[in-house]
């Protein structure tokens, strides 16, 4: 110990071997963090210039016309494929969050964790896959805005799930002793106490499953198809448009008009995307209100 004491001295009450691993350390989060932020700053601003440079006001009237025209079918399939799919998934992965959340102790709990796990990690194109062969090919839904939207469900059901359950774990024990103590139920205490104060959470899970299903593409080439048209209505046997299809197939293509397609493209679903973060944002702020709001109600 003397000897190990004397090779590594004390400066400033730690040794020199602690402070030169934590000089290594800073250093190393500094440049991950240059490395991660301008990597973002070169997306972004690359995405930005040529999508701005690409905007008119066609984009906006004018339905796609084979590599050319506008891309008011893409912004308002990708509108209705992304919402649509939140309203299926919202409902199931509330439910299934308040279960975990109250209910940890009972059967189904690890089951149900384990599936949600195996979910995050399913590559999107094999929800595509798995959607082709059940709802367009064997339901014979063909391509469809239904086919889609469950499609985008299946992948932002998780993300829900897990936020959800995060949001109701961190209720004040206080709330739930209080409402017990009135003589309320456990479903009355989960529905009426639980879940109103975790709804800045919640709502946050939604908003984060929104923008990742507003950025999917693998799964909606396989159930949504592509039209040139906009949609008129019907949730099946009618493919949809959507934005990320034109990034996807008009970038590729050898024509300048189909280029600036795809970077308006591009600059919608990131400006879409990024909306979706400050809400997203700003929930969590609701949130923290609702958590610093019940550690005060403990306290008195």
């Amino acid at each position: 110990m003397a000897t190990a004491a004397a090779e590594f001295p004390s400066v400033g009450g730690l040794s020199l071997r602690r402070r030169l691993f934590a000089y290594l350390g800073w250093t190393l989060c500094g440049i991950a963090f240059l490395l991660l932020s301008g990597a973002m700053i070169w997306i972004l601003s690359m995405v930005f210039l040529r999508g701005l440079g690409a905007l008119n006001l066609k984009l906006l009237t004018h339905t796609t016309e084979g590599t050319g025209g506008g891309l008011l079918n893409a912004i308002e399939g990708s509108l209705l494929l992304s919402f649509v799919g939140i309203l299926f998934a919202a409902p199931l992965g509330l439910a299934a969050g308040i279960y975990l959340a109250e209910y940890d102790t009972g059967a189904l709990a690890p089951t149900i964790r384990f599936f949600n796990d195996v979910m995050v990690g399913l590559p999107s194109i094999v929800v595509g896959y798995f959607g082709y062969v059940t709802m367009v090919a064997s339901l014979g839904w063909n391509f469809s805005l239904l086919a889609g939207s469950i499609a985008l469900a299946i992948i932002a059901l998780p993300y829900i799930c897990r936020t959800s359950e995060m949001a109701i774990r961190q209720v004040p024990r206080s709330m739930r002793e209080a409402a017990f103590a009135l003589g309320a139920s456990d479903s009355r205490v989960a529905l009426s106490v639980c879940v109103p104060i975790a709804m800045p959470g919640v709502l946050t899970g939604i908003l984060l499953a929104l923008a990742i299903a507003i950025g999917e593409t693998a799964p909606l080439i396989y159930t949504a198809g592509w039209t040139d048209y906009l949609w008129t209505g019907h949730v099946t046997k009618e493919p949809v448009a959507y934005l990320t299809y034109v990034i996807w197939a008009f970038i590729s293509e050898p024509f300048d008009s189909a280029h600036a397609l795809a970077y308006a493209a591009a600059f919608f679903v990131t400006v879409f995307v990024l909306i979706i973060g400050v809400l997203s944002r700003l929930a969590l702020d609701e949130n923290a209100g609702w958590k610093n709001w019940g550690k005060r109600g403990a306290r008195r």
